[in-house]
Parts: C-alpha cells; structure tokens; sequence
C-alpha cells in the first residue's frame, strides 16, 4: 500500500467522468459544442478545456476541436505537470498521504464510519489493517480510483497525461499549481471534511458506474449545467461540506482565474486544462472570467 508513486497519485485529484466510447460518437454527431472555451484578449488567446483524468486507449482520438486547440497553441498549461519528475516529492507524499506508526485511521474517524470502513474492506481488497494506516482523503481517492480501474479505465489514458506527452519537447509547459501544493492543501482539511469526503466515496463506489457515464455523458455534449448538477449535488445535501468545497473549489477557482488572466496579457496562445469541476457554476473559472469582462465562448 506504500508503494505509489507521485505520478499515479496525481491522477486521484480532481473529479473524473467516464463512459462508453460509443456514446461520444452520438453525442458529437447531435451536439456541436465541447467541454472547452475560449478566451481572447488583445492578439492573446486561452483555450480552456475540462479534464478527465480516466479513460481507455480506444477512447481516442479527441474531437477534432480539442486536437486542433492543442495544434494552435504555443503553450500548454496544467493544474500540475505530473511528468516532472524533479517536482515529486516521495517523502511528502508519504507523510501526507500516511499517518505515523503511533496513530491510525480509527483514532480520526467516528465509531460509525470506522464501522462502515470494516464492513467494506472485504468488498475493496485492501486488508483493513492496511486502510488503517491511509488518512481519509488518500484513502477516498485511493478507493475512487481503485473502483474506476476495475471497471477498465486507467490514468495513464487521461487527458492530462495525453497533452503532456503531446507537448514534449514541441511546446512550452506551465503550472496553474503543482502536485506538492495539491496534496498539501487536501491533507490540510479538517478531520470532519476528511471524514466527510470518505463517506461519500464509500456512499458512490455502489452508484460509481453510473455516476460516471452521467459525468462522462455531460462532458462529451459540452453540458456545463450538467455537470454542474452532477458535481455540486452533494453540497445541496449537507452543509457541513461547504468548508471543504470553498478550499478545494471556490478558492482554488479565484487563483486559477487570475493566472488565465496573466496569460492574456502575454500576447500568446495558450491551451490550459483544468478539473471539470473548476468550470461550471457561478463561481468557476468561466463565469469568473466573464466578470472580469472578458468575452468567453464555449465550442
């Protein structure tokens, strides 16, 4: 269990979406728009496109106006450049991701959800002396994970991982944040949002199918509210998530926005890819954007 990589640790963060490769064919020949939009501003450009970060090799190649939005740009951007391996910090990881060996899971969680912890280690096929080294948000996204590859998708195949390639040694590559700061701020929530986030991953691992064909199906057709409604439901639910989101969000979405904001200044043209997550609602990176007075268009 102690023995992940940085790179593939990535790939937990931010929500994904998957489905069947049938559907995005459907979905392009009846709807003309993606899950990406442009920003232009005085002979500079950001194209901006939601990522997912689980897919399967026969779910390529991209929409023509992804690939083309690459081909233009002069410069790629992502959340964290999980090819640099000089940025991956093993040690951090591993202190963030793990507690000590005088401190478990059990002592940071309620009888309740340690319960239901018990009662799905068999299901999970991680021992349950094992899950109880994990801190709650490394073992809500190790699970996650482990759910979306038993149903045969893999993070290797994500859209992160595919530009990064693409832009090797062709393309200059920028960091909105980076690995280390993603795995800082997520250790840094609170036991109650930590035990929150792991009992709603427990909750979705039994819809996750589901789930994520409504995701993917939101994604393919350029469905903002959508995806939105499928991301946000949550915290229509309990409240007491609402702390979590403006830290892993909210927040997050405002800094985002004003880097975007930078690159508009530069008089180059920009590819940046981001969580679905950070696009949609009044407060995502879009509708930040068109407040600032910006003219945004989806297609």
């Amino acid at each position: 269990m102690r023995k992940i990589s940085g790179r593939f640790l990535l790939a937990f963060f931010i929500l994904s979406a998957i489905g069947p490769w049938a559907y995005i064919q459907d979905a392009l020949a009846q709807n003309e728009k993606s899950f990406i939009w442009r920003v232009g501003a005085d002979g500079s450009t950001v194209n901006i496109l939601g990522s997912i970060h689980f897919l399967k090799k026969e779910n390529y190649p991209l929409h023509p106006i992804i690939e083309k939005a690459f081909d233009e740009s002069d410069t790629l951007v992502v959340e964290a450049n999980i090819n640099d391996e000089s940025k991956i910090n093993p040690t951090m990881i591993m202190e963030r991701a793990f507690y000590p060996e005088s401190d478990t899971l059990q002592s940071h969680v309620s009888k309740e959800t340690y319960e239901r912890i018990r009662e799905e280690a068999g299901g999970l096929g991680i021992p349950l002396e094992q899950m109880n080294r994990c801190r709650p948000w490394f073992l809500a996204l190790t699970l996650s994970s482990l759910e979306f590859m038993k149903l045969g998708y893999d993070p290797r195949y994500g859209i992160d991982y595919y530009f990064l390639a693409k832009a090797a040694n062709l393309k200059r590559v920028l960091e909105l944040e980076s690995l280390d700061y993603q795995i800082k701020l997520l250790s840094s929530l609170a036991d109650m949002e930590q035990e929150l986030f792991l009992l709603y991953t427990l909750k979705d691992l039994k819809i996750a199918g589901q789930e994520f064909d409504q995701l993917f199906k939101a994604w393919v057709s350029g469905d903002s509210q959508g995806m939105e409604s499928i991301m946000m439901k949550y915290t229509k639910e309990d409240r007491r998530l609402s702390s979590a989101y403006e830290k892993l969000i909210y927040e997050r979405n405002r800094n985002m926005a004003e880097k975007i904001e930078a690159y508009l200044k530069t008089k180059r043209t920009y590819l940046v890819i981001i969580g679905a997550a950070h696009l949609v609602g009044e407060k995502g990176i879009i509708e930040i954007l068109r407040g600032k007075g910006y003219r945004v268009v989806q297609f």
